[in-house]
């Protein structure tokens, strides 16, 4: 294991609990916290290819998908129970967002950089379909139903809906987990590329792709914990120029989805498009499978008020995303056009949540 690899986490981690223990964070701080950000990244999607050479696909994207959703879970929990201004609508504005980045901003640069590289992509259509199948009921059950259902105001759910919207959610999860690993594992496998090094390498032995995975663990923990460390500077300028809340939780977003992103980005550019969408829309589905789960149910046991459904234009830049993605992704074969259509529309996304 390079050195590097190793003391990244590690140091990083350290930097991560010094920025905790002080009362406030400075500029120095901040800057060494976003440096520290960066480099945990890019160690982070080194050991997650490791674990993935080890187990091979599509385990390895699965570990990484479910990794980083579990403790993006946990962050939005345990700031649901700290509450605060804005508590209510947290999870629906981290979900939606996670989603809009995935389906426009990863899946967009992908193809944009694929197509650069190689003109032309190809991917098993059976697999993308079935996970971007899966997405848009889960997105639908999750923040489109909850602005037109009657029993709750405010485009909320009630109780029983509430849970029913849960359990709905992560069964259609587990189930889209089985048919990727078990049942249709070959729909989700990357088309072989004789070019790719990583095919013809030896695999890691036990021992280094559990010390990978451990590594894995920590790098994780520590881009959550940096990037709600450095929310209250990224708040702070978000009030100054007087931007929505929502951005908020899409720039906190945006830092806790870049292991996924960059190592998407590697495999794309090394004409691996089907890893790539395996890890975006792996993410994607793991971030509602498990977070509305788990979020309703802290919610209904606690009395929490929680708002879902996204209106105006939110759920028209939903609607219009999945659209495009469904056409994208109807032929197995993408090139640069589809990727800039994707960009330009996830460029809407982010100039209309600063001037909505």
């Amino acid at each position: 294991m390079p050195l590097w690899a190793l003391a990244t986490p590690l140091v990083s981690f350290l930097i991560l609990v010094a920025a905790f223990a002080m009362s406030a964070v400075g500029t120095a701080m901040s800057a060494l916290c976003g440096v520290a950000l960066i480099a945990t990244v890019v160690a982070a999607v080194h050991h997650a290819e490791t674990v993935a050479h080890k187990v091979g696909e599509p385990f390895g994207t699965l570990v990484l998908a479910i990794a980083i959703t579990v403790i993006e879970v946990a962050l939005i929990v345990s700031m649901m129970l700290a509450g605060g201004e804005g508590v209510a609508a947290l999870a629906r504005d981290t979900v939606y967002s996670a989603v809009m980045i995935i389906v426009t901003g990863v899946i967009g640069i992908c193809l944009l950089v694929g197509g650069v590289h190689h003109k032309e992509q190809s991917f098993r259509v059976e697999g993308a379909n079935a996970g971007l199948g899966a997405l848009m009921a889960l997105a639908t059950l999750s923040l489109v139903l909850p602005t037109f259902t009657e029993s709750a105001p405010n485009g909320a759910y009630s109780r029983s809906q509430l849970l029913f919207a849960g359990a709905a959610s992560l069964v259609l999860w587990g189930v889209f987990v089985f048919v990727q690993t078990v049942r249709h594992r070959d729909y989700f496998l990357p088309r072989v590329n004789a070019a790719d090094e990583d095919l013809h390498a030896e695999p890691p032995t036990a021992g280094r792709a559990w010390a990978s995975f451990g590594l894995l663990l920590v790098a994780l923990v520590t881009v959550v914990g940096l990037a709600k460390a450095l929310s209250p500077m990224i708040e702070a300028a978000v009030v100054r120029a007087g931007a929505p809340r929502a951005v908020i939780g899409i720039a906190i977003a945006l830092l806790v989805l870049l292991p996924e992103t960059w190592a998407a980005i590697r495999a794309a550019r090394a004409d691996r498009l089907q890893t790539s969408l395996n890890l975006a829309i792996g993410s994607a589905l793991a971030s509602i499978g498990l977070t509305i789960p788990v979020v309703g149910a802290v919610s209904a046991l606690l009395g929490l008020n929680l708002v879902l459904g996204v209106a105006g234009k939110d759920l028209v830049l939903l609607l219009l995303s999945f659209m495009v993605a469904t056409v994208t992704l109807a032929h197995g074969r993408t090139n640069v056009m589809q990727g800039a259509v994707h960009l330009v529309i996830f460029a809407a996304f982010l100039f209309l949540s600063l001037v909505p």
